[in-house]
């Protein structure tokens, strides 16, 4: 008799995560506008409590932030943070690919090969959500198999914080068709257990998903797209 609060609680949580993300993500709340407490309450019939737990959880993926007095409002991104998220991403991702192409079993190989006809079927269905969870399945398999717990542990810090980041290139027109092509030229290179270009194939990948979300936020406010790095990352 005990459980079901928590479970009525935790599905409620997830509602609410789920209600928010989708309506930044779409652009139906704006950088800068304030997240309100109140009708989240109303809509779902609860109290604060459970919001603001919720509205934490968001800040930690980069969504919203909090104001101490004022509540939350949805955070603004900028290019740089763009930039630099994925030249990280880039740095971290392909040194793991380069570790993992000397250790992955031919077990992991099927099961990455698995997960991305899995991502195949997904980007046909266009469910956006669904694969971006199975998409972090394949990433964290081969990270894990690198050996390095401590990579691991600070890519999967970076991978919470930017989640926001994340959603949004894979959103973008295209991005998931493209993620399964470049993720089936991985597979190849892991099956020849050439950590060189493991490492190269997935660098170029996290850089031309920032790329590509960098020239989408340019497109929606009118503006024409400077070289960038994550530009030049991508032509070596």
């Amino acid at each position: 008799m005990k459980r079901k609060p928590i479970e009525r609680h935790q599905t409620l949580r997830e509602k609410i995560l789920e209600t928010i993300r989708d309506a930044i993500l779409k652009g139906s709340l704006r950088a800068g506008e304030k997240v309100a407490e109140p009708e989240l309450a109303e809509r779902f019939g609860i109290s604060r409590t459970p919001i603001r737990e919720a509205f934490r959880q968001l800040e930690s993926e980069g969504y919203l932030t909090v104001i101490p007095r004022k509540g939350a409002v949805v955070t603004s991104l900028s290019e740089r943070d763009v930039e630099e998220f994925y030249a990280i991403k880039s740095i971290l991702e392909g040194y793991a690919a380069q570790m993992a192409a000397v250790k992955l079993s031919d077990k992991d190989l099927d099961r990455l090969e698995a997960i991305n006809e899995r991502l195949g079927q997904l980007a046909r269905e266009g469910d956006v959500k669904t694969f971006f969870r199975v998409h972090n399945e394949f990433h964290e398999l081969f990270i894990r198999a690198a050996g390095n717990d401590k990579l691991l542990e600070l890519i999967n810090q970076l991978m919470m914080k930017f989640n926001r980041l994340r959603m949004a290139s894979l959103s973008l027109p295209g991005r998931m068709e493209i993620s399964v092509q470049e993720h089936r030229k991985v597979i190849e290179a892991f099956k020849e257990h050439d950590g060189e270009k493991a490492d190269k194939l997935v660098s170029k990948s996290a850089a031309y998903g920032g790329q590509v979300l960098i020239q989408s936020m340019a497109r929606e406010e009118g503006r024409r797209v400077e070289p960038s790095v994550l530009r030049r990352m991508i032509d070596v």
